[in-house]
């Protein structure tokens, strides 16, 4: 589900200011999945999965990256409509909360 070797390397590259950066990809993320929980615009959506892909890619969200990256490649090919949004969403979330879970852990 999580590159843990992913967020080591930026962790070593961010040092000091990777909460911050943290901070940052989550918010923006999170402005994208609003968007998607509200109703995927057909027009905007391959633009969202590849944002969603890039900027998780790099917390290690390994696994919704792919998804990001299979839905993606269906608005490429004029499927959109086959994109699971709600499968999305849930690994959005689950992704999510393991990550910010093992980050307060290691803070503690």
């Amino acid at each position: 589900m999580i590159d843990w070797t992913q967020v080591d390397e930026m962790k070593l590259e961010m040092g000091t200011g990777f909460n911050e950066v943290v901070s940052m990809f989550l918010d923006e993320v999170g402005e994208v999945i609003a968007r998607l929980e509200s109703g995927a615009d057909p027009e905007t959506l391959g633009a969202d999965l590849h944002f969603l892909k890039g900027a998780t890619l790099n917390l290690g969200f390994s696994d919704f990256a792919d998804m990001c990256e299979s839905g993606e490649r269906l608005v490429q090919q004029d499927r959109g409509d086959a994109v699971d949004i709600d499968a999305l969403l849930v690994c959005y979330r689950a992704s999510r909360e393991v990550f910010c879970a093992r980050l307060a852990l290691n803070a503690a």
